[in-house]
């Protein structure tokens, strides 16, 4: 009998683990419902896809060109040369030459290359004997988020182990993509960029800069500015940290990353800040700056830049931060003045969003101090401006 009250404390544990237990199901499944919105479509409740059996559902694809016919051989050759990595670039005409010396670099390691046409200028390409390999995707005056977020779904990219996605206006010469991504694969970085030479334009966050005494880094030390980088220092812009202009990611940082780009802020201007959620575990540990494999952040012209119908992010970039005294005036509009508003503003529209959907999901802990968070806010805000 004395055992009665001990066995209806145990019973009263179980019913609370097994109800506490379906609530996190069911919201799990709602979260997933709603994020693979792009393999089951709703309508009215009724599963778009429930006529067809589950083996014919082919719910990925891919960027490789495929032949109209093919026999035995060009099938073997396929497979010995089956890409499993991906470059992705905005191009202009303007930046053809360095573009194709980029283009060649990740070709001789079998990349599969895809180009982002901002300017709407595809003939000017076809002289290049690569440029059949390549997949072109033609869209006017748009950047390279807007492209990435409706071009490089997970489900269209799921083959690749690392994608790249790079600006145009990167000198590789002393960069290599083969010993690049052995680096990265030897120390587990999920999210990284090669590090840029210190005499590079446009450099925003110390972090990326070249160490020559090093194979690669994952924090920065400094103890200027407002926010002092030590051996304590757990977040942007000190550690965990890429900038958007070369970033690369593994397969899985991609597919959190994809679904962190907001649709509608196409300028991507704070997504670099939180990337380190995407990191697949520790972001002091997953992310890094490989310094023997550098780019060097070239001066785009400021001349054709201001004649220009178009305005590409690297040269957005040289306007606002590099020559922020230059006046683009395009129709009797300040171009270069009015980018930097829009840019701005999506700035703050994506701390709202983050700041929302924080407090609205209620399970949701974040595993970073908030005090790092907020400083690095305003240190983010300063060297936009």
């Amino acid at each position: 009998m004395k055992q009665l009250p001990f066995m209806g404390v145990v019973c009263t544990v179980m019913l609370f683990i097994i109800y506490r237990t379906t609530i996190f199901q069911y919201q799990q499944t709602e979260m997933e419902q709603k994020l693979d919105s792009f393999y089951t479509l709703k309508d009215s409740g009724v599963d778009t896809m429930e006529k067809l059996p589950r083996g014919i559902i082919e719910a990925k694809s891919d960027l490789e060109l495929k032949p109209l016919w093919t026999s035995s051989s060009a099938n073997s050759k396929d497979r010995a040369q089956r890409s499993v990595n991906l470059l992705a670039m905005p191009v202009g005409i303007r930046q053809k030459k360095n573009v194709d010396a980029v283009v060649r670099k990740f070709l001789s390691e079998n990349f599969t290359i895809v180009l982002f046409h901002y300017d709407g200028n595809l003939d000017g390409w076809w002289d290049l004997r690569w440029s059949e390999q390549a997949t072109h995707i033609v869209a006017l005056n748009q950047t390279k988020w807007w492209f990435a977020k409706r071009f490089l779904h997970p489900a269209i990219v799921s083959i690749y182990d690392y994608i790249f996605l790079w600006d145009e206006d990167l000198g590789v010469k002393n960069f290599h993509p083969g010993r690049y991504l052995d680096i990265v694969k030897s120390e587990g970085l999920e999210i990284s960029q090669p590090a840029l030479d210190p005499n590079s334009t446009g450099i925003h966050h110390r972090i990326t800069i070249r160490n020559r005494m090093s194979t690669f880094h994952r924090r920065v030390y400094d103890a200027r500015g407002s926010i002092k980088c030590s051996d304590n220092s757990e977040g942007p812009p000190c550690s965990g940290f890429v900038e958007g202009m070369a970033p690369v990611f593994s397969r899985s940082a991609w597919h959190c990353a994809w679904h962190l780009i907001q649709n509608d802020l196409v300028h991507g201007w704070g997504m670099d800040i939180k990337l380190g959620y995407c990191a697949q575990g520790d972001r002091t540990k997953k992310i890094g700056v490989v310094d023997s494999e550098y780019v060097v952040h070239q001066h785009t012209n400021i001349g054709w830049c201001i004649c220009q119908k178009v305005y590409p992010s690297s040269c957005l970039i040289m306007l606002l931060v590099v020559n922020p005294e230059v006046t683009t005036k395009k129709h009797g509009v300040d171009v270069r003045l009015e980018i930097r508003k829009q840019s701005s503003m999506e700035l703050q529209k994506f701390k709202e969003r983050w700041d929302r959907a924080v407090r609205e999901d209620r399970n949701w802990v974040d595993p970073f101090s908030s005090t790092q968070r907020r400083r690095f806010w305003g240190y983010y805000r300063h060297t936009k401006a």
